[in-house]
């Protein structure tokens, strides 16, 4: 019974300090044991090998699907520890128990730690002894506690998610859907365009730092998706690092200083998430800029694009810089990252819509159609 009762404490204990740490506390938990990280890492491969199975949109639909319901998954783990912890103190003590469950059975204990926990108050199960009554007092507080942290949680995370996609949905007319670093700057060379860059890019770097601090302290941020499959997070910020980095081997931008601001805070936040995940950096097989989309983009964006024939290679070694995380990230998450040139003829999104689509396939009345299809409004 000693033992029950140390692993009763223990189990209690451990819940709580795991939503603590989960939920309160602003800082990066590194230890390895954690009741969040085993669940997050036991139920996200089976989740995303699931997904794979099926194709397209089903597929993007089952993806997005994981990081809003892991939540309320979360916290019944979280709740049920509890439950089964102040069952296990009740049942090693042996509290006596009164009412239509007064059998001293371990089924009797969870049911009353059930309905103590949720503040139910049946009353066909009470405790009579002190120590009992105090316990269930202790967990009847727990519990009120729990379900507050749990109302103030979920808000907090909705509005950093929130924030992070007005900047994701403002990349959009700016360098494409999907976005895309060669884009961006083609769009951003006329009209004084490359002044707007510079603030571009230092609104990207706040970006990238609240990017970090955010899902530094709540990683399951990174499981929650864009709203359109071709945009992402993590899209997002390759662009930023991408176009710094095309900004610091140009020739004709002045803007070189805010550049590497804006790459150095870029690819400290990659780093950072890509050690959360345990996703070790691994260099691709293919790299993401050939030197014949090079020499193309080159002929894109003319002298902003390079200043001599050392540009690549040193561009090269910018991108071994952060491209290997990216490249691991995106596989742990199921993510695709853009590539560096624009796919051609493809519309951004704000060009588009399901209206137009459905409407294409849709067959326009006849002028000699007696119907009243000039009526309808809807």
């Amino acid at each position: 019974m000693v033992v029950a009762l140390i692993a009763g404490v223990v189990l209690i204990v451990v819940v709580l300090w795991d939503a603590f740490e989960t939920v309160i506390l602003p800082r990066t938990v590194r230890r390895k044991l954690r009741i969040t990280r085993l669940f997050y890492r036991s139920t996200w491969q089976p989740w995303a090998k699931l997904a794979s199975l099926t194709r397209g949109k089903r597929r993007e639909t089952l993806l997005s699907v994981y990081g809003p319901l892991s939540l309320p998954l979360l916290l019944t783990v979280w709740a049920f520890g509890l439950i089964l912890g102040f069952a296990i103190i009740q049942w090693a003590l042996q509290e006596p128990l009164s009412g239509q469950r007064s059998i001293s059975d371990f089924r009797n204990y969870l049911y009353l730690s059930g309905t103590t926990f949720f503040t139910l108050g049946y009353g066909d199960v009470v405790p009579t002894h002190f120590l009992g009554e105090a316990l269930a007092v202790l967990e009847s507080g727990t519990g009120f506690g729990f379900l507050a942290l749990v109302l103030g949680y979920l808000p907090v995370l909705y509005a950093a998610f929130s924030r992070r996609e007005v900047n994701i949905s403002l990349l959009d007319a700016r360098a494409g859907s999907p976005p895309t670093a060669a884009e961006l700057m083609r769009r951003h060379q006329q009209d004084h365009g490359l002044d707007a860059l510079q603030q571009l890019l230092s609104d990207w770097e706040r970006w990238s730092a609240e990017l970090m601090e955010t899902h530094l302290s709540y990683p399951v941020l990174a499981y929650f998706r864009s709203q359109h499959d071709n945009q992402s997070w993590l899209a997002a910020l390759t662009v930023v690092l991408d176009t710094s980095a095309l900004v610091l081997v140009s020739c004709g931008s002045s803007h070189h200083r805010q550049a590497q601001l804006t790459f150095a805070m870029a690819r400290h936040a990659v780093v950072d998430l890509s050690q959360i995940f345990g996703a070790r950096p691994r260099h691709p097989a293919q790299g993401r800029l050939r030197q014949a989309d090079w020499e193309q983009m080159r002929q894109m964006l003319g002298p902003v694009a390079s200043c001599d024939s050392s540009s690549f290679e040193e561009l090269t070694r910018l991108r071994s810089l952060y491209e290997p995380y990216l490249e691991t990230l995106a596989q742990y998450l199921r993510l695709r990252l853009p590539p560096w040139l624009p796919e051609r003829s493809k519309a951004d999104n704000w060009q588009t819509s399901g209206w137009d689509r459905s409407a294409s396939l849709t067959p326009r009345p006849t002028p000699d159609d007696d119907s009243d299809a000039e009526n309808e409004h809807f």
